[in-house]
């Protein structure tokens, strides 16, 4: 197997549009790396410029120790499962799977033992004599896994492959392919807009927007300490509630003034607003880390907000409620145990130890938080470099 390495890579089309201006970024041997962005954001073109689909304008590409900047992709020992199945519908799935292999003049012998294993592996063993038409959507992506199994790839390739799925099946088949990734101890690069299926499934994961990236990180650090708000707001489901904010001091201590309420920082984050030294910042809580007043918890803010319920969206054992407080729209995740009714006032607190500050302008950079990878091109663990430090 094999690690990536991408340095200083830069693609521009020809008629001058620059799709990444400089990316660079470590992929250690055996990681599970997914690049997350909306679309539009670079993600599969960073992908298929390591497939060798498309030319890097300038910058160096390594697969393992290797510079492949000039590799044909058929010689950059890579597996690509793309989006649509793009399976032969004429073949048989034993067909389908074997063809690459036929290809590459691989002895019968071979082909049919490699074919049978990764069968196997993929629960397909029951089906090699059908027709794609005859399985089902995972059984048919379970098939192109399949056909990128047999060629025993350094390098897995993953462009958005279960986008076609149904809800219920593509969080079985997220379970698959990492399980399979373990098992076969394979470097994967996965590429995705949905944040939810790299929330679960990356070890790492590379924020891009516009062709930049944004930060790199395990799952954990991401959602807890963004860099700044866009991995904020991205990173998440139900996003992060955003508000205008101001700082005002009494007797000593700094408070969020949002307008329609106002609550202390805690003094660790209010060290870091005080060294940044302004005054407007954008106030960042997540939906989970508000509560109604009378299930307080520690760490919540003694002040509290009164709010007027716009929208109520049950999900069991949870409930979204969308509220308003003078103006100020945000979103809050409440036990379904306390019982709401449109427009009913209620009161809240917020898990002040779990507030963003970012800044208003420019890069919108994180004010109150050190996350542990800060750098948004941090590199990511080796086995040289553990923790990923610089």
């Amino acid at each position: 197997m094999a690690g990536i390495r991408l340095v200083n890579v830069k693609k521009q089309y020809p008629n001058g549009f620059v799709a990444i201006e400089n990316m660079s970024v470590d992929i250690a041997d055996k990681e599970f790396v997914v690049l997350v962005g909306p679309s539009g954001c670079a993600k599969s073109t960073a992908l298929k410029m390591i497939a060798g689909l498309e030319e890097i304008t300038s910058g160096e590409m390594y697969i393992g120790d290797r510079l492949v900047n000039d590799v044909a992709p058929k010689d950059r020992e890579i597996a690509m499962v793309f989006q649509s199945y793009a399976l032969y519908p004429h073949m048989t799935i034993y067909d389908n799977i074997a063809f690459g292999l036929k290809m590459r003049k691989t002895p019968k012998d071979e082909i049919d033992k490699r074919v049978r294993d990764a069968s196997e592996i993929l629960g397909l063993d029951q089906l090699l004599d059908r027709k794609p038409k005859q399985l089902s959507g995972g059984q048919r992506q379970r098939v192109a896994l399949g056909r990128a199994i047999v060629r025993q790839p350094k390098v897995f390739l993953f462009d958005e492959p279960l986008s076609n799925l149904d809800a219920k099946l593509r969080v079985k088949m997220r379970t698959e392919i990492k399980s399979l990734q373990h098992r076969l101890q394979t470097t994967v690069v996965y590429v995705t807009h949905d944040q939810v299926e790299a929330m679960t499934m990356g070890s790492t994961i590379v924020v891009l927007e516009s062709g930049d990236i944004q930060q790199v990180g395990s799952p954990l650090e991401l959602y807890s300490f963004p860099t700044n708000r866009f991995v904020a707001g991205f990173i998440g489901s139900p996003s992060m509630n955003f508000m205008n904010c101001s700082i005002a001091e009494k007797n000593g201590d700094l408070f969020a003034d949002i307008g329609a309420f106002q609550a202390r920082i805690p003094e660790d984050k209010a060290a870091k607003v005080r060294e940044h030294g302004g005054q407007e910042f954008i106030f960042g809580i997540r939906p989970e880390d508000i509560r109604k007043r009378r299930d307080k918890k520690e760490n919540y803010a003694e002040e509290h907000i009164k709010a007027e319920v716009m929208m109520i969206e049950p999900l069991g054992k949870e409930m979204f409620v969308n509220l308003s407080a003078d103006d100020v729209h945000f979103l809050a995740i409440i036990g379904a145990n306390f019982p709401l009714k449109m427009n009913e006032k209620v009161e809240l607190t917020l898990n002040m130890d779990k507030i963003h500050l970012f800044e208003k302008e420019g890069e919108m950079k994180s004010v109150a938080d050190t996350p542990k990878n800060a750098a948004a091109q941090k590199p990511l663990r080796t086995e040289e470099n553990p923790e990923g430090e610089m």
